[in-house]
């Protein structure tokens, strides 16, 4: 039986887009999930828009579709497509080799909306969809256990906790809040904005999930509950500034939150390597020596959808005695970690593989560190060389800057 695709989820921009793609191919090569699993054709940029394309050409057409070679959407098809769509990383490499621009990592959310719309779409969502709505977090920790990573710290600041207005919001983020692999993250940046000076505070239970897992997901309209709250909270701190590590965060509330909420946010969003740029620049603390041969790795969030390439290799650089080598494909051609678009709840070995690979290009720099600034970056690219008995360092910029803060 044929099934209704309702065009209702993408905007004219990206129908339009469905017609400009010259079915070039150039996408294909740089897909990195495709390179790792080549037997689904269905996963490749080329082949999702020619898919959808043809599913909203034969429902348009009717039974003249068919005549033009357009398939109608199935059960069976949009089961196969379904796959495809939600094994991609939304890493954006497509976009950046796109002749005609295509935004395509904005269409291939808008496909998952349509799949979820129809209720094909991997089960687990289901499961994180409830557990973001009910807890507040991706984890289902009791959401008032945000600051559980500030228990190891020596002397727990006011910031952690202690106020209720500063010029600074820092915003944790789920992952930092709760893992505790990633808790290193958090205690690092909190003792640089203490050693710098800098007037900050966190929401505490107050900080909900931005919302990112659950917009990529295709299930947006299940984030605007906690959009809305999270912006009320912070405009009751009178804060001026948001900083958030985590680059989803920051895309999500830079980029996406504006547009939900149908306004402006009232105050400034920024990474924390660009608040470290600053606070290194200002000379606010002093760096010891890293005699270290390191390469980064841009977090797909940060750099290709963000455009922040140049505040972490600014940090990287100002921190004496350190030899900082490229990978082969950076900046906006950098492979991705493996780690994104939900991927890993879909298919953990293709996570793995697409990790694997980029920790491969980080070996061949001889480098002795991996720096990255995204904490789930950090966590697959060091399972990665864990797995692989990769020698290398896997560290947060945060995490290095603390540690080489002169006293």
């Amino acid at each position: 039986m044929d099934k209704k695709i309702s065009a209702t989820r993408f905007s004219f921009r990206q129908l339009l887009e469905l017609d400009a793609c010259t079915r070039c191919g150039e996408c294909v090569e740089w897909c990195p999930t495709f390179t790792e699993k080549q037997e689904l054709d269905e996963i490749t940029p080329l082949r999702k828009i020619e898919r959808v394309r043809s599913f909203l050409r034969a429902q348009a057409l009717g039974p003249l579709g068919r005549l033009f070679g357009y398939r109608h959407a199935t059960e069976e098809t949009l089961r196969s497509f379904s796959a495809g769509t939600y094994d991609c990383t939304l890493c954006g490499r497509c976009a950046v080799v796109c002749p005609v621009n295509v935004d395509t990592r904005a269409l291939w959310i808008a496909m998952r909306e349509t799949l979820v719309d129809q209720g094909v779409y991997p089960e687990q969502f289901d499961h994180l969809r409830e557990t973001v709505t009910a807890h507040y977090n991706i984890s289902g920790d009791p959401n008032e256990e945000r600051l559980i990573w500030s228990a190891n710290l020596p002397q727990v600041p006011e910031g952690v906790g202690g106020k209720e207005q500063a010029e600074v919001v820092y915003f944790v983020g789920c992952v930092a809040s709760f893992y505790p692999r990633s808790y290193s993250v958090p205690q690092s940046l909190v003792e640089i904005f203490e050693r710098a000076g800098v007037d900050y505070m966190t929401l505490g239970g107050e900080e909900w999930c931005c919302g990112f897992p659950l917009v990529i997901a295709g299930m947006g309209d299940a984030a605007v509950e906690s959009v809305r709250h999270n912006v009320e909270a912070v405009r009751k701190t009178s804060a001026k500034r948001l900083v958030a590590a985590c680059p989803s965060c920051y895309h999500t509330w830079k980029h996406d939150y504006p547009h939900i909420i149908g306004e402006p946010l009232g105050f400034e969003v920024v990474h924390a390597t660009e608040m470290l740029e600053e606070i290194v620049g200002e000379e606010r603390i002093r760096l010891k020596p890293f005699e270290r041969t390191v390469t980064y790795h841009d977090p797909c969030d940060l750099g290709r959808t963000s455009g922040v390439y140049d505040a972490p290799r600014n940090v990287i650089r100002a921190i004496p005695g350190v030899t900082f080598v490229e990978m082969e494909h950076h900046h906006e051609y950098a492979l991705c970690c493996g780690g994104g678009g939900d991927v890993e709840m879909a298919d953990k070995g293709l996570t793995a593989a697409v990790a694997r690979r980029r920790v491969e290009e980080a070996q061949a720099t001889e480098a002795k560190v991996i720096l990255s600034a995204c904490q789930q970056c950090e966590r697959t690219l060091a399972e990665a060389a864990r797995r692989a008995r990769v020698r290398v360092r896997v560290m947060d910029i945060a995490e290095l800057v603390a540690r080489q803060m002169a006293g």
